[in-house]
Formats: structure tokens, sequence, C-alpha cells
């Protein structure tokens, strides 16, 4: 079975509405996921933009959810610790823990790719952790990534 992660509000490849970015309320979208390898004990989730103008913008780092866990609802909280097991958020690049949506400039849409990695252990991180924090915590540990690309532009003022 293949290791896949999905979201009730956007289908792989379109436009993520506008409910999750920075013109809306900027809440996270609903994901959920099904085949993680045997062996899983625990995921991370990083959410980026390639598209920025300044090179890779980070909007998402979630590390340790429980291997039990199948899928996030919408909303979730934007705070370190989350009531799920010792799950942890670190910070985006809007400087601040959780969940940041698409703000791009006005102009072409840009690319959202959210990556859940499946992990043969959780990452010995404090609450707070970096992308490039949680990537070397992962190295070695990945069993599986799953992808989800939605993209989103901002209409010219």
């Amino acid at each position: 079975m293949a290791f896949i992660l999905t979201s009730a509000a956007f289908k792989d490849g379109a436009a993520i509405p506008g409910k999750y970015t920075c013109d809306g309320v900027d809440v996270s979208p609903p994901l959920a996921w099904s085949g993680a390898p045997a062996g899983t004990r625990s995921f991370a989730l990083i959410a980026d933009d390639p598209d920025a103008p300044a090179g890779s913008w980070v909007h998402w780092v979630l590390y340790n959810l429980p291997a039990g866990v199948s899928e996030l609802p919408e909303n979730i909280a934007k705070v370190e610790s989350l009531d799920l097991d010792g799950a942890r958020q670190g910070r985006n690049d809007f400087r601040r823990p959780g969940y940041g949506g698409p703000c791009p400039p006005p102009g072409p849409p840009h690319r959202y790719f959210f990556k859940l990695y499946a992990l043969d252990a959780p990452l010995k991180l404090k609450a707070g952790a970096q992308k490039r924090d949680v990537e070397a915590a992962m190295e070695g540990q990945v069993l599986a990534t799953a992808q989800l690309m939605g993209t989103y532009a901002r209409a010219k003022r």
C-alpha cells in the first residue's frame, strides 16, 4: 500500500482555498494520510514554498506526531506543544510556531509542498526547532515520504 497524504480542502496540484492563506483566516488545512510503512514510530511534517523570491520559505514544521495519528484537523493551534502525545511544532519563516499560510507577492502562483515523513523513532528535539534542525535529526530515520502540493496566487492590487 502506498504512503499517501491528502486534504479534504484541496486536491494534489490544485489551488489552496483562500481560507488557508494570509488573505483568509490563515488556519491550517485538514490533512490525512494512510499506508505508513511497518516500523513507523512517529511522523514529521514540513510545508514550504520553493518559489518564494528569497528562496524556499517554510510555512509549517511539525514533528513527533505519534505513529497512531493518521490525520490532522483543520486549524491546529499555533503553539509549540500540542496535546498529541509529545507532538511539537517548530518555528516557521514567519518566526512563530505552527502554521503560517501562503502569502506570496502578487503574480504567478507559487507551489506549496506539504511533505510528511514516516520515521523509525521520535526526534530528540525540543519544541520550537526549525526546518534545518528537523531535517538533520531525521537523517537516517526516514522510512517513507508522502507529499501533497497545492498552489496559491495573489491578485495584483
